[in-house]
């Protein structure tokens, strides 16, 4: 997993030991790679590793990586971030490794997929309500998505179903989403209210690929679909280890 982000330490010593604690409570361990590592070192810290968490962070990826203007709204890049998972998903992607991006890593492998990102979103939807928020609004999950069958594991087959689609409540602190769906994934969530894209995942049956807008790394101790969420990254993970 690399450092949420190159210039602010103080969000990566509040950020990181939520990673840190679900990815363990999950059976897992994670190794951090340093923002700033040439690629050839962040590879080489990833072949000791089973997989690749791509987690939040308070940068926004740069709008010329996917060919638009940049929005007077649209927050500073990090170069650093950008080319680490970069370095990351070219070869969780070689190796099929299980991928699991979060908020900020759900935009950085759209992009990185050759998709787009809408650069801030304007809805009577509050996207931005924070971690102090943990059901900020709903969402709809695709029936047959690998996110519902996780869902589903955990007990979410109690919420009510809306045209098809799984509906559960999230948290969500973001202002930015996926908009042209990148190359090898499909989009499997959107806010019930404004259909912004809340979910994408990847469209290879053999391959874990999946990325959530919303933190479930926030809600670990609360919410046992987001504790559903990193146990199927972590038996991914183990199964490619195997």
């Amino acid at each position: 997993m690399p450092e949420p982000v190159s210039s602010r330490a103080d969000y990566n010593q509040r950020a990181l030991p939520q990673y840190l604690q679900a990815v363990q409570e999950a059976g897992g361990e994670v190794t951090i790679v340093p923002l700033g590592s040439p690629a050839e070192e962040a590879v080489r810290i990833m072949e000791q590793c089973d997989a690749v968490l791509l987690p939040g962070s308070p940068a926004d990826v740069d709008p010329a990586k996917y060919e638009a203007a940049r929005d007077y709204r649209t927050a500073s890049a990090d170069a650093p971030r950008e080319s680490t998972d970069a370095a990351l998903l070219r070869h969780a992607f070689e190796q099929r490794k299980p991928v699991l991006g979060i908020c900020y890593g759900m935009q950085s492998l759209n992009v990185w997929r050759s998709g787009t990102l809408a650069q801030h979103i304007d809805s009577l939807v509050n996207h931005e309500a924070g971690r102090a928020v943990e059901r900020a609004h709903k969402i709809k999950v695709a029936p047959l998505s690998r996110l519902a069958a996780i869902l589903n594991s955990a007990g979410a087959t109690s919420s009510p179903m809306v045209s098809g689609g799984l509906v559960t409540e999230v948290n969500s602190s973001h202002h930015q989403a996926a908009a042209v769906v990148g190359e090898g994934l499909r989009a499997v969530a959107t806010c019930t209210e404004d259909d912004v894209i809340e979910a994408i995942e990847g469209t290879a049956p053999d391959h874990f690929v999946l990325a959530v807008q919303w933190h479930p790394e926030r809600t670990t101790a609360s919410e046992e679909s987001s504790r559903a969420i990193f146990r199927a990254f972590l038996q991914a993970a183990g199964q490619r280890h195997a």
